[in-house]
């Protein structure tokens, strides 16, 4: 997957909504593009009206199903598809949850309130892991800062894990966080966005040069 490759750090833009947002992204550098299937969500789209857009994306960079405690069928059908690399698990799955989807390529999300939640990361399978910052107001998104000391010195002690650092992340300080936590790679959603679910090809542009400026 070009999320996980070398060089790092690599780009995940989340909270696609439309084709047209995707491709602006896709020519910015984007290495990942992230798809809201949690109906909680404001960047949530429906699988019935999306996927055929999103199959047309294949090959332009990884496509990432965001799911939160979703059924197994939904899971299934977003897999089946095709139109995915990956499913993301952003919500109250247990390892065993996570393994029973039978899905190919996944990776947990963790939100990161303290480091017993971190520790808890371990306990999955998957090779990769996204850290996100907590907050009560919902599960990611909400533009909350991820506390960057807890998470760099947890992810020293782990070097075996490919991590995702996620969490108030914005063009003004992407390079700062980078710098802070060494992740394997950035996920952005709200702080490149003029509305919740509008990409700004400016902030977006930004973001990823500040992103990528170390390679």
């Amino acid at each position: 997957m070009k999320l996980f490759e070398r060089p790092t750090p690599r780009v995940k833009i989340c909270g696609i909504t439309t084709e047209a947002d995707a491709r602006m992204c896709v020519n910015a550098g984007a290495d990942a593009l992230g798809f809201n299937f949690y109906s909680g969500s404001k960047r949530y789209i429906d699988p019935s009206t999306s996927l055929q857009w999103i199959s047309k994306l294949q090959g332009a960079a990884d496509r990432i199903a965001v799911v939160v405690n979703a059924s197994p069928e939904l899971v299934k059908d977003l897999w089946s598809s095709g139109c995915f690399e990956m499913i993301q698990f952003h919500g109250d799955e247990t390892p065993l949850c996570c393994e029973s989807y039978g899905v190919g390529q996944w990776m947990k999300a963790i939100r990161a309130r303290d480091a017993a939640a971190l520790e808890f990361s371990m306990e999955f399978s998957a090779p990769h892991t996204l850290l996100d910052a907590w907050s009560p107001a919902g599960y990611g998104g909400t533009g909350e800062v991820a506390d960057w000391a807890l998470i760099r010195d947890f992810i020293a002690t782990s070097p075996s894990r490919q991590y995702v650092l996620a969490g108030g992340l914005t063009p003004l300080n992407v390079a700062q966080a980078i710098a802070a936590v060494q992740p394997w790679a950035v996920d952005v959603a709200g702080g490149v966005e003029s509305a919740p679910g509008v990409k700004d090809a400016a902030l977006v542009e930004a973001f990823i040069s500040e992103a990528k400026r170390t390679f």
